[in-house]
């Protein structure tokens, strides 16, 4: 009698399914040393897969530079100002980012969002009247632009877009009156309008997006200056709300739950992230390194928290002016937003393997021409909440509004940042720090009495020295084959 062997015990039974499916796909279920780690992180950085390294350098750099040339660079009060200054910038790049990530470019993103500041400052003077505001010709064609918006979004299956667009027209229609939560959801769905109507005439007609969006930038320089007048001015600074999102500040407790709120919930998401994959048995980090990763956001995060949360007012005996401004809420949840839905949904995905290889996707079963209208659709209403803050900033909106420096300036952070003009790699993050590098280069300079000439070389050469960065890293990628 030939003897049976005895049943593997159930736990053998799963390690042996596990090493077969090793075996079979060639997963790599392996647990790195911290060496290891290091080790890849530079083979990765030499083989040409920098991101924002350079722009991180850089950022340190200025800092160091203008913080010893000038005595102010570094108080409190400065920088609380270039939080609030580059916000607006930084807003409009994130936006930007994602019409990149595809190769793409949108130069009519400032003035864009020059129109929908002006719609809502206009809605706010004109107490929600913009038919008497506009004239009966600029309302109706505003309107059949509208209506053209959420159609064109309803054929791409774009559904934000069309809900944004049919609020726009019915905030138009209906004459609500003025309030600034209404003003700045009639920004928002302005800046989706914009989109729609930008990303059909280059996913559905087919004409190259430099040709349609610097149409678009003349185009919509003239619709601010017809809703404004030459030479006038729309004020919004009466306002305590309009006027305090880029000017006011959060409590000190508020200013302290905002830090317990993302420092604790980023802490919670990458733990549970990696201890998921630790169990599982897939490829990790190893414990250490995520340890210290999540240690430094959040002590840097407490220690800048307590920075804002001091008195920064010049007289602070007859003024108080504390605590973590407005506008880094703003930032932080569109960088959420965004980051989810670039790197844990389909629909990012899909983003980055349109910008990898438009026809790869398409040959993929990829909507090719949804994906490269919904993008348009993204910039334009992220430019509107970008306007929202630099009106708010300076306390009115003028001819010039999303004009002259703006695009440049917002094109230059994302690309500053990491993200690549060839499509296919770069993340939100990549805007705030871009966004960052560009105030600091103006706010420096400015504080050491440079003139504006030299703040315009500089920034110029910084700009350059990013896109020569991406042109060699590409190259360096390729050659390595990474």
């Amino acid at each position: 009698m030939t003897d049976t062997p005895a049943a593997a015990p159930p736990s053998d039974q799963k390690q042996a399914a596990q090493d077969q499916a090793v075996a079979d796909f060639g997963i790599d279920t392996t647990r790195r040393t911290t060496g290891q780690a290091v080790r890849d992180y530079v083979d990765r950085v030499r083989g040409g897969e920098l991101g924002s390294l350079p722009a991180l350098a850089g950022l340190i750099v200025l800092v160091i530079l203008f913080g010893l040339s000038s005595s102010t660079f570094l108080g409190l009060n400065n920088i609380a100002n270039l939080l609030a200054q580059a916000a607006g910038i930084t807003i409009i790049a994130m936006g930007l980012v994602f019409v990149l990530l595809l190769g793409e470019i949108d130069l009519s993103a400032g003035t864009g969002s020059g129109v929908a500041a002006a719609v809502m400052a206009l809605h706010y003077v004109k107490g929600g009247n913009l038919q008497a505001g506009m004239g009966d010709t600029v309302f109706y064609a505003f309107v059949i632009g509208g209506l053209v918006a959420i159609g064109v979004a309803v054929w791409q299956r774009i559904w934000f877009g069309a809900v944004l667009s049919a609020v726009a027209v019915l905030i138009l229609l209906l004459g609500v009156p003025a309030n600034p939560w209404i003003e700045m959801l009639l920004a928002v769905c302005v800046g989706s309008v914009i989109g729609c109507l930008t990303g059909v005439m280059i996913s559905k007609i087919g004409i190259p997006s430099f040709v349609v969006t610097l149409a678009l930038f003349l185009a919509w320089g003239g619709v601010i200056l017809k809703l404004i007048g030459d030479g006038g001015t729309l004020s919004i600074s009466q306002d305590p709300v309009l006027f305090g999102v880029a000017n006011n500040n959060l409590s000190t407790v508020g200013s302290w739950l905002l830090f317990v709120i993302f420092a604790g919930g980023y802490a919670a998401v990458v733990l549970f992230r990696h201890f998921g994959r630790v169990r599982r048995g897939l490829v990790a980090q190893p414990t250490s390194l995520m340890m210290i990763k999540v240690g430094a956001v959040v002590v840097l995060g407490a220690v800048a928290t307590y920075l804002l949360t001091v008195n920064r007012s010049p007289n602070p005996d007859r003024v108080t002016i504390a605590g973590v401004p407005y506008v880094v809420p703003i930032v932080l949840v569109l960088l959420v937003a965004g980051t989810f839905v670039l790197d844990r949904t389909k629909y990012g995905r899909h983003i980055y393997a349109v910008g990898g290889s438009a026809e790869a996707a398409r040959r993929a079963g990829i909507n090719v021409p949804k994906i490269r209208m919904s993008v348009f659709v993204i910039a334009s209403t992220v430019s509107a909440v970008g306007a929202i803050v630099y009106s708010s900033k300076v306390g009115s909106v003028d001819p010039n509004a999303g004009g002259g420096n703006v695009l440049l300036f917002a094109v230059g952070a994302a690309v500053i940042g990491g993200t690549s003009l060839f499509g296919g790699k770069g993340r939100l993050s990549n805007a705030i720090i871009g966004g960052f590098v560009i105030q600091i280069v103006s706010n420096g300079l400015g504080l050491i009495g440079a003139p504006a000439a030299v703040v315009s070389i500089v920034t110029g050469a910084v700009l350059l020295l990013a896109a020569s960065v991406d042109a060699l890293s590409r190259r360096r990628a390729k050659a390595t084959g990474h």
